[in-house]
């Protein structure tokens, strides 16, 4: 009978198999097992060895046996084999009760003088921002865990409690295992003036921060993270987009390992690193891990897709454990099944390591929904609408559900559609590729063959002003004047109208300003004269500046930029079915901060028998579903709750869209 020794190799780095390793290796069923599943090598001296980089080695010890012990074979283990596996359950032992005891903090079982000391530490260093109770304890798991996510829902300060939790980390002796003094936040380009603003708040000074986006050159970027200019060499929070950790990758793996750097990563927006499948982002992000001294996940939608979402985002909190317990491919079946009793287990075994505030943990007014304002369509515009709205249906009618869902053409179409109830001289220019998704260019036709009817497109801004135009600016001026210190958001989705109301209020004697994905954000480097989101958003929220009204995209601010210090009113000039971008904007003038009497006010614009009023429908169906998943404790899987995959969500777009259309054109002639 065969016989082997399992020991350690050289540094540490194998299991090693001697003794009767040929008669081993040339059993298939072992072999298969060894090579294929553990990669396990035959070397020319006879040794088998594993790898244990990337596993824990008492579980992977465990498969070794009980594949020999299953055909037969007799094993013993050297010393110091043993002495690494009890090291192993020795830490397995502190790590299980290290993570009971942060579940325990989340339940508000607190260890009394622990967390005395951690809020006198806030309130002598964190002198410009009070956290209230579940901040305040939602800040003290994260100092306690070190490497943690936040679930909360938009709106209720997960920034405040990241600084709350690194003022206190930062305050240990430097020799404490637990000491960080340097933030290296990576989000969207849009994040970057809130985390220095909150700054300024929480801690009444500006931050000694530094930019690493495409704006700064890579020269100064090294440079920065090499700290070789004296204005670089003492910042402490350094800001990083998705896009250019790729770049900067070996300059940030240098900045976190050098010894006098501990650094706290935080992933603001951290679903954007959801690709379990692999992505240059996800990857890049993932591999800087294991050098950081505190990983931070910040997100109010880690699932928005499946439960395999959530694997990225705890491999980077813990990349040597597998705290998840389960593939991607389980995750991804228990998204299919609600009833799956896996989803308890799973999350059973991620709650120590995330937290969660509902927005109606903020006891915060709720804002006012503004019945929607039925605007009829000028003469022209009401031509041009019916027509296009007739060819269009009648186009998607013949079409199967998959195909609308798969059909750029009909995704234009209907793009096209909301246009025509908007302004019709949007008509005249390409689509926005982004609005379908399409890395390829859009199509710029309007699908529609009539002579007289693209003339009166082509000629509609000279001869008609858009009626929701003429709405809103009645809208903007009666907020304006009731009160000195009113302010007003207006939403669009198109680009184009951004700039074409922004024009027409200025006509009108109103001036504002327009935030989109072509405003640029600050860097370093840039000249002081460039007018920045920044800056823009800065303005905006000064007391007593004459920028009163600012026009915005939902897709290029929608994240990271708070309103709600100046802003109590937003008018929606248009919408299309994107609930989540629709829910994100709301959140910007409706969030943490606000007084409890603050008034909120929406303001809702639909064309007179139109597509808009499919759009309100469906979106009200879908915030409501929505709602229900962020205010629950649970971890917000969004697909589950509003048909979030792509496929299904279009195909009930597009049905609510004909019913509508079948009903309006058989029952009420008269307005055809």
């Amino acid at each position: 009978m065969a016989s082997v020794q399992l020991g350690l190799g050289p540094e540490g780095e194998h299991i090693t198999l001697t003794g009767d390793t040929q008669i081993i290796w040339k059993n298939r069923r072992v072999s298969l097992f060894l090579r294929d599943f553990l990669r396990a090598t035959l070397g020319e001296d006879g040794t088998i060895a594993i790898p244990i980089e990337g596993q824990q080695i008492g579980p992977l010890l465990r498969k070794v046996e009980e594949s020999l012990h299953r055909v037969g074979f007799e094993f013993g283990t050297s010393s110091e084999l043993d002495k690494c596996v009890a090291q192993f359950r020795r830490a397995e032992e502190q790590f299980g009760e290290f993570s009971r005891r942060a579940k325990e903090i989340w339940a508000n079982n607190v260890p009394t003088d622990e967390f005395r000391e951690f809020s006198e530490t806030l309130a002598t260093r964190l002198t410009g921002r009070r956290l209230y109770a579940l901040q305040l304890l939602a800040a003290y798991h994260l100092a306690f865990a070190q490497n943690a996510a936040n679930f909360s829902a938009p709106g209720v300060g997960k920034t405040s409690i990241v600084y709350g939790a690194y003022t206190y980390l930062s305050n240990l002796p430097p020799d404490h295992p637990k000491y960080v003094n340097k933030l290296f936040v990576i989000g969207p380009l849009s994040s970057f003036g809130p985390w220095e603003n909150e700054y300024r708040e929480c801690f009444e000074r500006s931050p000694r921060s530094s930019r690493l986006s495409g704006g700064v050159p890579p020269d100064i970027r090294k440079r920065i993270l090499y700290s070789e200019l004296d204005n670089y060499r003492n910042a402490e929070l350094l800001l990083s987009s998705y896009q250019n950790v790729p770049y900067d990758l070996d300059d940030i793996r240098y900045f976190l390992t050098r010894p006098w750097n501990k650094v706290m990563v935080v992933l603001d927006e951290a679903h954007k690193i959801k690709n379990s499948s692999g992505g240059v982002w996800a990857d890049s992000v993932l591999s800087l891990a294991r050098f950081c001294s505190s990983r931070v996940v910040l997100t109010g939608t880690p699932a928005p897709n499946g439960y395999e979402d959530l694997f990225n985002l705890f491999r980077f909190i813990w990349p040597d454990r597998n705290v998840i317990q389960f593939h991607v491919q389980h995750l991804k079946d228990m998204s299919h099944n609600p009833f799956d009793p896996r989803i308890a287990q799973m999350t059973d075994n991620i709650s120590p390591f995330f937290i969660r505030i509902r927005k109606s943990d903020l006891e915060i007014s709720d804002p006012i929904e503004k019945d929607p304002t039925i605007v009829p369509m000028g003469s022209r515009q009401d031509r041009i609408y019916r027509f296009i709205e007739d060819k269009y249906i009648a186009y998607l009618t013949g079409k199967s559900n998959d195909a609308w869902a798969k059909d750029t053409l009909s995704k234009a179409r209907l793009l096209r559609l909301m246009q025509a109830a908007s302004n019709p001289a949007l008509l005249r220019n390409p689509l926005d590729a982004a609005l379908l998704d399409e890395e390829d260019g859009a199509p710029s036709a309007l699908f529609i063959d009539d002579s007289s009817i693209i003339n009166e497109i082509q000629a509609y801004a000279t001869n008609e002003i858009p009626a929701k135009f003429v709405s809103a600016l009645s809208l903007v001026k009666d907020i304006l004047e009731s009160h000195p210190s009113n302010k007003v958001v207006v939403w669009c989705i198109f680009v184009g109208n951004l700039f074409a109301f922004q024009s027409y209020l200025e006509r009108n004697g109103i001036a504002s300003k327009v935030l989109y994905g072509g405003t640029p954000t600050e860097s370093d480097e840039m000249q002081t004269e460039i007018e920045t989101r920044e800056k823009i958003v800065e303005e905006f929220q000064q007391p007593t500046s004459t920028l009163r009204v600012v026009i915005a995209n939902p897709f290029a601010v929608g994240e990271s930029i708070s309103l709600h210090n100046s802003c109590r009113n937003a008018i929606y000039l248009e919408r299309n079915f994107n609930a989540a971008a629709f829910l994100q904007s709301k959140d910007r003038i409706h969030r943490y901060g606000l007084p409890k009497d603050a008034e909120v006010n929406y303001y809702y614009l639909l064309s007179h028998n139109s597509v808009d009023s499919v759009i309100h429908t469906r979106l009200l169906e879908k915030e409501a579903a929505m709602l229900r998943v962020m205010e629950s404790r649970e971890i917000p899987l969004i697909s589950l709750n509003m048909e979030s995959s792509d496929a299904a969500e279009d195909a009930e777009d597009v049905r609510a869209i004909i019913r509508d259309y079948v009903k309006r054109t058989s029952t009420d002639s008269s307005t055809r």
